[in-house]
């Protein structure tokens, strides 16, 4: 191998450590929600912090548990969102939870760190609004005059504090050491795109845009890599590496494949069988399914249903 293959090799293992890290507070999700964090002391054990998160944790013990939450809706959508595609947001109970999935470069990273990033700006812009937090409350800036001339104003999510927190909590690595590599910048740009557009970041997904790194005057900056495309707007998703179809597994890689997945048969889209078991076939097999059937309504006030038995056909990716 060449010293330049070698370097890049080498880059490329920093900037997969680096990336993995970064996301790795995540993992909050997987924490019971029964306790909460508390304690000053409950920071230095929660994994996947690096220790500015683990400071920041202690100076906002009472934020924590929306972060936990944000963590927890940002996995949720994500495999709602992704529920019928060939890399369907599947978690490990290990660091990073996506697997390796999320330490390259690609659209599929772009959208975790976008929702994830979306997630706590959500829970915490919610928890301020409901009075959960002492250190912020609903917004009441919020205010105008009617065509009649009646003044209003109004108790409103506080999304500024929400997106503030996100910002200092989840940005914190890419702003440290690496924040001039390509995957920082990368990482940073979906981070605030997530907090812009968080409502809007499937279709972002199938939109995003490839970019290189470039150096404009003093800095780095992304910039398409394909010069006839259109500059990207904050709003867009971006990504540095082509993304692998997803069909095989390959653990060193985070991918776990698509056999044994369901399908659709009659679909002619992703979720179907032939795009979604990559050309394989797909098994069919018989299956009962027990569902709530003759339901009644009883005065006062109930509703009695009774058990019925469908067989339904259930095709599988070979």
């Amino acid at each position: 191998m060449s010293p330049r293959s070698c370097l890049r090799s080498l880059r490329l293992l920093v900037f997969a450590v680096f990336s993995a890290a970064a996301s790795n507070w995540l993992y909050l999700a997987k924490l019971s929600s029964v306790g909460s964090i508390s304690e000053e002391e409950t920071c230095e054990k929660l994994k996947g912090l690096i220790q500015r998160q683990v400071q920041m944790c202690k100076r906002n013990l009472e934020v924590m548990d929306s972060v936990r939450r944000g963590a927890q809706l940002a996995i949720e959508e994500c495999q709602y969102q992704f529920r019928n595609r060939r890399w369907n947001c599947s978690t490990l109970d290990s660091l990073p939870v996506f697997g390796k999935v999320v330490t390259q470069g690609t659209r599929e990273a772009a959208f975790v760190y976008a929702i994830s990033s979306a997630g706590v700006a959500f829970a915490v812009t919610r928890a301020c609004s409901s009075g959960e937090l002492d250190k912020c409350g609903c917004d009441r800036t919020v205010h105008g005059v009617s065509p009649q001339g009646f003044q209003w104003s109004g108790c409103s999510d506080n999304i500024a504090y929400g997106v503030a927190f996100s910002q200092s909590f989840v940005d914190v690595r890419e702003r440290s050491k690496g924040a001039s590599s390509s995957r920082a910048l990368m990482n940073l740009h979906n981070n605030e795109a997530g907090r812009k557009v968080g409502h809007a970041l499937k279709e972002k997904f199938d939109g995003a845009t490839e970019v290189e790194p470039r150096r404009v005057g003093s800095s780095r900056a992304l910039v398409p890599r394909n010069a006839q495309f259109k500059p990207h707007t904050d709003e867009d998703l971006v990504y540095l590496e082509p993304s692998p179809d997803f069909c095989e597994q390959d653990m060193r890689s985070g991918v776990l494949g698509t056999r044994g997945r369901t399908c659709n048969k009659t679909s002619k889209a992703i979720d179907g069988c032939e795009l979604l078991c990559c050309g394989r076939g797909f098994h069919t097999a018989q299956v009962e399914l027990a569902e709530r059937c003759s339901c009644k309504f009883h005065w006062c006030c109930f509703v009695k249903c009774r058990q019925c038995q469908r067989l339904v056909e259930l095709h599988t990716c070979r």
